[in-house]
């Protein structure tokens, strides 16, 4: 079950509205998700932060009520910080807003990126987080026009290019506008499970992307970028039911239309067959159980695979290393 987040958007004047609207509805549908699928209560709690009550944003939309900067936070708590128009100011400067360098004051006390408060930057937020002294030690990324400026700002952090986002413990950075809907994809998935962000990406219209450090797409992902509403429903009923039986009718009954069609949608539109989808869904929720200490034997009998042997086969045609049983976390 997903446990809840506070989430909390930091806004400053001139901050890239996309940078934070695009994020926080993938957030807010990821709740609505969460509450369709009855997985658990809407877990992410969203607030919006701010030395001032008022400021206006890149588009001049002017945003009030704003809620002060908390004193603190409850544990698993996430701070979000956007991207500027003029984000090249240090803040530091004589004539910088009192707003600015209350906010950097704010953000070294409060320190997230430390186990229990998470830091997640967008675009050249990162350079925020660096005039806090959040990013020492760390691995980041940020907007390309901006990485020589977080690599002035932090010198002792490792400045990464050419990368969607990049993850270092509890310090999520991204590069610009749109790969923070693609961090909170991310995140979406890490947090309550890959079947939730495949379903809000398909809601926003958006692929779902993974950066360039990222593992491997993981099976409950893959084949899902496209924009095909009956196929979409067949993968999801696919991922939430894998240990029932699936012939090839009863997928197509789902999609209202024949087993033929179905075929020929998986082809054209997922790239690989309705049998191979479901054989790779069974895959990744037998890894799944392995990883948490179950027998081999139970982590088939869970993803839905008639016996071992059907298993350890599908494993092998999959390409895997190893095997089951080597995959498989020893416990006690």
């Amino acid at each position: 079950m997903p446990e809840s987040v506070q989430v909390a958007f930091v806004l400053q004047d001139d901050s890239l509205v996309l940078d934070w609207a695009g994020p926080a509805e993938a957030l807010r549908i990821a709740n609505q998700q969460i509450a369709a699928l009855r997985l658990a209560a809407p877990p992410f709690e969203l607030h919006f932060v701010a030395a001032q009550a008022v400021s206006t944003g890149s588009v001049g939309v002017r945003l009030q009520g704003l809620e002060p900067l908390p004193a603190q936070l409850p544990a698993g708590s996430w701070v979000v910080l956007v991207g500027r128009t003029s984000a090249a100011e240090t803040g530091t400067e004589p004539g910088a807003p009192a707003g600015q360098r209350e906010l950097i004051a704010w953000l070294a006390r409060l320190a997230p990126g430390r186990a229990g408060l998470r830091l997640v930057t967008v675009c050249s937020g990162a350079l925020l987080a660096a005039r806090a002294g959040l990013l020492d030690g760390r691995r980041a990324t940020t907007h390309h026009h901006h990485l020589d400026d977080l690599a002035r700002l932090a010198p002792r952090a490792t400045v990464l290019q050419d990368r969607v986002f990049v993850e270092d413990g509890e310090v999520f950075t991204s590069a610009g506008v749109t790969a923070g809907i693609d961090l909170a994809l991310h995140l979406i998935a890490g947090h309550a499970g890959e079947l939730v962000a495949a379903r809000v990406a398909e809601q926003m219209a958006v692929p779902l992307r993974r950066g360039a450090a990222d593992p491997e797409l993981s099976p409950l992902l893959a084949h899902r970028q496209h924009l095909n509403a009956r196929l979409h429903r067949v993968q999801d009923a696919l991922s939430l039911a894998p240990r029932e039986d699936w012939p090839l009718e009863r997928m197509a009954a789902l999609a209202a239309t024949t087993p033929r069609t179905l075929s020929r949608l998986f082809a054209q539109h997922a790239g690989t067959s309705p049998q191979a989808y479901l054989r790779g869904v069974r895959l990744a929720v037998a890894r799944n159980a392995l990883q948490a200490g179950a027998s081999v034997a139970a982590a088939s009998e869970a993803a839905g695979f008639s016996a071992e042997l059907q298993l350890r086969r599908a494993w092998a045609a999959a390409g895997w290393a190893g095997s089951p049983s080597q995959a498989r976390r020893r416990t006690g």
